[in-house]
């Protein structure tokens, strides 16, 4: 059983059934590839505690961390053998090259990146419970990523993507907010699929009434959004996150083609036009959970990049559901987020290990 799932998923979920390996051009990623991602938002670097459980005073010392939920879903579709760009502004400085050098390095095409002479990069301190959740410090006063304005955008890039995914840090400020906008009306335009991940960030809002109305301002135009059981009780004012009625009364709008709320280690639950259920997760023992989320985005973007026919394809979308369950399981194995993004075979490699229990 376990050969039949493996080779199922690598041909079907990870390639497509004609896919082949990208070949990397001079700034990463593939050419003319059609099944291309674009992220676009925020990179920067994370400073994770080389130990857990202890306050940020507390660390003796931090480990130095490319991350950024939008440059992690990057690196984590090219990581499965996927096409991958990013879109976003960093400081013209050390990190803000060494975070530009990274995207190159995993062959993600990284010609939409600018450099800002005259903000940092931003960065973010990440505090690891003992139950490996996060808490997080930000340096961003302002940081480069929030000055990113309509006229750097590389809109070609932007016109060859299968997909245009994004957060809602970029729209905290502007200008990167108005230029949020203008990059979802090229791509929609171009007849990208939209994919959404909210990727709460409280400290980062002026107040919890911007948060919820900034990130419920985009909520109708996208294709594919993704949530987390959190963020649905911030969104709905308290509701339960749980509840089927509660995600499809105020959360699922008539134009969506996927809805994926995750709920960590148990897997995730699904929703489209025509049917929903549960994925179980995959068990692990969890070290940072950085970058979970954005490894799970990953494997479903890529799958789908792969494959549009998942969204009326439940057996097919189940699959590519597990495989990102996978992807978001072996990312919290290891500190940081970019570094800890699993390659495919480690992903089929651990679902062949799930089916051989079974």
């Amino acid at each position: 059983m376990a050969n039949n799932l493996t080779s199922a998923l690598d041909k079907k979920l990870v390639l497509g059934e004609d896919s082949k390996e990208p070949s990397p051009d001079a700034k990463g990623g593939s050419k003319d590839d059609k099944s291309l991602v674009v992220c676009f938002g925020e990179m920067l670097i994370d400073f994770v505690p080389t130990v857990g459980g202890v306050s940020l005073a507390e660390a003796p010392a931090f480990k130095k961390a490319p991350g950024g939920a939008p440059a992690n879903v990057a690196v984590g579709v090219s990581r499965l053998g996927g096409s991958s760009g990013f879109i976003g502004k960093v400081g013209d400085d050390e990190f803000g090259y060494l975070l530009a050098d990274i995207l190159k390095q995993n062959n993600v095409n990284n010609s939409g990146v600018r450099f800002d002479p005259s903000a940092r990069t931003a960065l973010a301190f990440v505090t690891l419970r003992a139950d490996g959740e996060r808490e997080f410090l930000f340096f961003r006063n302002p940081s480069a990523d929030m000055l990113l304005r309509e006229s750097e955008l590389d809109i070609n890039l932007i016109q060859q993507a299968r997909m245009f995914h994004y957060g809602s840090i970029s729209l905290i400020d502007e200008p990167c907010r108005s230029t949020h906008l203008a990059a979802m009306r090229i791509a929609k335009k171009s007849g990208c699929i939209l994919s959404y991940d909210p990727n709460l960030r409280l400290p980062l809002w002026p107040s919890e009434e911007a948060a919820r109305k900034g990130i419920m301002s985009i909520w109708d135009q996208a294709d594919i959004i993704k949530i987390s059981e959190d963020e649905i009780t911030f969104l709905t004012g308290g509701d339960d996150p749980y509840d089927d009625n509660v995600v499809l009364t105020k959360l699922f709008h008539p134009n969506l083609k996927l809805l994926v709320v995750t709920e960590g280690s148990e897997g995730c639950r699904y929703y489209t036009q025509k049917f929903r259920g549960r994925v179980a997760g995959v068990k692990v023992k969890p070290v940072d959970t950085t970058g979970a989320g954005d490894a799970f985005v990953s494997g479903v973007l890529n799958s789908i990049a792969s494959d549009l026919s998942l969204f009326q394809n439940e057996q097919g979308l189940r699959e590519a559901l597990l495989f990102a369950n996978a992807c978001g399981a072996l990312t919290v194995t290891e500190r940081g987020a970019i570094p800890a993004m699993p390659t495919r075979e480690a992903v089929l490699r651990c679902l062949a290990q799930v089916a051989d229990k079974k």
